[in-house]
């Protein structure tokens, strides 16, 4: 049987992705569908396997990164800043997830938790955290040239309950159902924020669907396993475009009434204007 990995301890990815929108009446007969197949993830709890994930994303000031993901470049990248659990403890997740002509590239280092905050957007950053290896340091490295080339900052906060398995006899196979979607404008470098105002964004307005969704996700190296394929004509799955980050960007510039999103708008609604 393949050890699975857990996703804190990953720091290399080079895979392909296919994301579907699903009503939840299809979760419990796709579990038993997959159970032959897979197993919990390691980093889960419960009797069904989840954990919440909250992500803050940064953007330069003009979006450049939302907008290339609105626009589905073919190249295109994101910054993002990640914690798992709900209380603000725990190390910090810092990202650079890239989609180079539909292959998703992700690398990221893991931090102490005291060494991310505001002094991250000086260029001269006095203090370099540990980390566990040399790779760590160097997508650390890259994390911060992209953040200061693009001045990116603070933007979006994006929070959902992820329930995860992994393929038990691939080399790499994972799916994953993300459910409790949900976001917050912020320009503060707090990962876990307490007290804040959360929005919700998988209503069936902000999915485009009938009904209120779950997006199903199967991540695997360029051979797919049977067992997906399977799964996706069992379900008459239909593969979607799906951008959490441009989702909530969207749903924030519907509410501020702008045509279009701009930081100022987001700043604004971030503290409460």
């Amino acid at each position: 049987m393949t050890k699975a990995t857990s996703p804190t301890e990953q720091v290399d990815f080079e895979r392909y992705e296919a994301k579907y929108i699903i009503h939840p009446s299809l979760v419990p007969q796709i579990r038993e569908f997959i159970q032959p197949f897979c197993i919990p993830d390691p980093n889960t709890s419960g009797d069904i396997p989840e954990y919440t994930l909250t992500t803050l994303q940064l953007d330069s000031p003009d979006l450049a990164l939302y907008r290339a993901s609105r626009e589905e470049a073919i190249n295109r990248f994101k910054l993002r800043v990640r914690a798992y659990g709900t209380e603000p403890k725990g190390p910090i997740f810092m990202e650079v997830k890239r989609r180079i002509k539909g292959v998703v590239v992700k690398s990221r280092c893991m931090i102490p938790r005291e060494f991310f905050g505001p002094q991250l957007a000086s260029p001269r950053r006095t203090q370099v955290p540990p980390f566990r290896t040399r790779r760590e340091r160097s997508h650390f490295i890259e994390f911060t040239r992209l953040m200061d080339m693009l001045g990116a900052r603070p933007v979006m906060l994006i929070r959902y309950t992820r329930e995860s398995y992994f393929g038990s006899q691939d080399s790499y196979a994972r799916l994953t159902f993300d459910r409790k979607l949900c976001y917050s404008p912020t320009r503060n470098w707090d990962v876990q924020p307490r007290n804040v105002k959360w929005w919700a964004m998988d209503s069936s307005e902000a999915m485009d669907r009938p009904f209120s969704g779950l997006v199903l996700e199967m991540k695997t190296y360029r051979d797919t396993p049977q067992w997906m394929v399977e799964l996706t004509q069992r379900f008459s799955l239909v593969r979607t475009g799906f951008c959490k980050y441009a989702l909530a960007m969207r749903l924030e510039s519907e509410f501020t009434g702008l045509p279009s999103p701009s930081l100022d708008s987001f700043m604004y609604s971030a503290v409460g204007g």
